[in-house]
């Protein structure tokens, strides 16, 4: 009879050993991809699909200056009812959006206050909330990389 209890324990305790082998085989893998899912996250870059235009409403401020850009209002042909204020206010001469792809693109010039023609090349990026891109000093004939946070 002792025999038998011994064969019927050494049977239950491979049973919950493998029970127990199962569950970490399971947490494991699930740590796995877990671990997988956030590395992809991390690597991948977000995707706007149809970007809206509206999200650049607001006033954007330039962090390397006082230079502000308010955009009241996006028509419906990308038109941007927009001013700019260094800090006096200054009117955009045109100011566009568009989308090249899931990006969104917005162009300013200036002619009025001595900018004779300077413009602001941006790109909106989602992910940072920020407008960035390049500002050509017309005056000086010089190139610079900008960016504008929202105020």
């Amino acid at each position: 009879m002792a025999i038998d209890r011994r064969k019927s324990d050494d049977v239950r305790g491979t049973k919950v050993a493998l029970i127990g082998i199962s569950f970490f085989l399971a947490w494991a893998g699930a740590a796995q991809a877990q671990a997988t899912t956030n590395n992809m996250k991390g690597t991948a870059p977000p995707v706007v699909a149809d970007a809206n235009p509206d999200a650049l409403k607001g006033a954007w401020v330039r962090v390397d200056g006082r230079y502000t850009i308010a955009i009241r209002n996006i028509g419906t042909d990308g038109q941007i009812e927009a001013m700019y204020f260094n800090p006096n206010q200054v009117p955009f001469a045109r100011a566009q959006v568009s989308q090249d792809g899931n990006a969104l693109r917005a162009s300013f010039e200036l002619r009025a206050g001595g900018y004779a023609g300077s413009t602001y090349e941006l790109t909106y990026d989602p992910a940072s909330d920020r407008l960035s891109g390049v500002y050509y000093q017309a005056v000086a004939k010089q190139k610079f990389d900008v960016y504008f946070t929202r105020k």
